[in-house]
């Protein structure tokens, strides 16, 4: 089942090229139907928080030039940074290096504390497409990465939101202007999803909507005004978006 989230806040699951309306994120449906192609979609989690984390591909750490971590490293992006696919971006006037990060995101379905790892996929409503976009400049000299990664705009995610998916060994690539750039799959991960949400919910209470940014792997680069960027994951789809 794919959710959709579309319009002034509405949720659907998508069938074929329509959405039948739900009362909420996968709940009832209801009798209307609208097609695709003329809903404006929305980022498919509403969360009070966005968890990430930092080098969990070993390539990834390679080419950063860090060592590969003994447990996860972890950061937030706050709401503000959600961008719906299709977006047309804003190149940012802080920065002079902003980079791309495809990742695989992970939406709670409820609320999860303290729940151990051999249980913790059972609290995930679904999977999504995820940009971390990055201030990389700023990410170095900032004392905390506020700027570098929370502005507005530093986390599109989409299209749609894949229930039922096995995360473990998805195809994960980005694409810029047409070129293949990161080209990875999510058992390369170093720290697994289920591992990661129970390692954040011993201390951090996770609500539903809540989002988990996986990591990224190896091939980050810049973007430029003009630039297409996508996400594509297999079982989910294509997340999109332009800086302008």
């Amino acid at each position: 089942m794919k959710i959709v989230r579309f319009g002034r806040g509405s949720w659907g699951i998508l069938e074929g090229e329509t959405i039948r309306v739900t009362r909420g994120p996968g709940g009832p449906r209801l009798r209307k139907r609208i097609p695709l192609a003329d809903a404006k979609l929305l980022p498919p989690a509403r969360p009070t928080k966005i968890v990430c984390v930092g080098r969990n591909y070993r390539k990834h750490a390679q080419e950063m030039g860090e060592e590969v971590p003994a447990e996860p490293g972890l950061f937030l992006k706050a709401p503000n940074a959600l961008a719906a696919p299709g977006s047309s971006l804003p190149y940012p006037p802080f920065t002079k290096s902003l980079h791309y990060e495809g990742e695989l995101a992970v939406v709670i379905g409820r609320r999860m504390r303290r729940v151990p790892e051999e249980k913790a996929l059972s609290y995930v409503l679904g999977y999504t497409c995820a940009l971390d976009l990055t201030a990389r400049d700023l990410q170095k000299t900032d004392l905390q990465w506020i700027r570098a990664k929370s502005a507005d705009g530093f986390c599109p995610l989409g299209p749609w939101m894949a229930t039922e998916l096995d995360p473990f060994d998805l195809r994960l690539r980005t694409v810029v202007n047409g070129q293949i750039r990161q080209n990875s799959r999510t058992s390369a991960m170093i720290f697994s999803i289920p591992f990661l949400l129970s390692y954040v919910s011993r201390f951090m209470t996770l609500e539903p909507g809540d989002v988990l940014l996986t990591g990224t792997p190896e091939g980050v680069g810049e973007l430029n005004p003009g630039d297409e960027v996508a996400v594509e994951i297999e079982g989910i789809g294509t997340l999109s978006i332009r800086i302008v």
